[in-house]
């Protein structure tokens, strides 16, 4: 038996809530909808083929997906185009573009955390710099003592030879 058709506008609001979805899996999403699992990926799919149209096309199914298609360089060149907008001339621009307010702020921290070291990376880093000034201190009172040790051979071999000038 097959289904009727779905509304284009029941197909835009489910794909939708699947993009928005947070937390929830696409399986709960496609519960709460009382879609089935396949006809939503169907969907998501279809999306995405009308996307691949390119990044630009507005489409009112492909924003996320589009967003996807999108390349670092698109991104940052899209980034410095809106950079200044705000409000109702930002939804405009995304409108125009085929894209929302939220994903050019997702843009904006990922350029920023790519260029902001983790802390792990600086744990790490720390951790390094440390070992290796460690092992310069060795070396540094390692050869302290080798000197010092150096020196007093030296004091002792000038009064050697000063006794056995005063006896001859």
């Amino acid at each position: 038996m097959k289904h009727a058709p779905y509304p284009t506008e029941f197909i835009e609001q489910s794909l939708r809530k699947a993009r928005e979805r947070g937390d929830q899996t696409l399986v709960s999403v496609a519960v709460e909808l009382n879609v089935p699992l396949t006809t939503l990926k169907g969907w998501r799919r279809d999306a995405a083929k009308a996307a691949r149209g390119g990044p630009h096309v507005a489409h009112p199914l492909h924003g996320e997906l589009s967003a996807q298609a999108w390349a670092p360089r698109e991104r940052l060149q899209a980034l410095n185009e809106s950079h200044l907008l705000v409000g109702d001339d930002l939804h405009a621009w995304c409108r125009h573009k085929g894209l929302y307010a939220h994903q050019l702020q997702t843009w904006r921290d990922a350029f920023c955390a790519m260029s902001e070291p983790s802390a792990k990376q600086n744990l790490g880093a720390m951790r390094e710099l440390q070992g290796k000034h460690d092992q310069l201190e060795r070396q540094l009172r390692r050869k302290d003592k080798a000197l010092a040790e150096a020196a007093a051979l030296l004091i002792l071999q000038k009064k050697f030879q000063a006794l056995w000038a005063d006896e001859a």
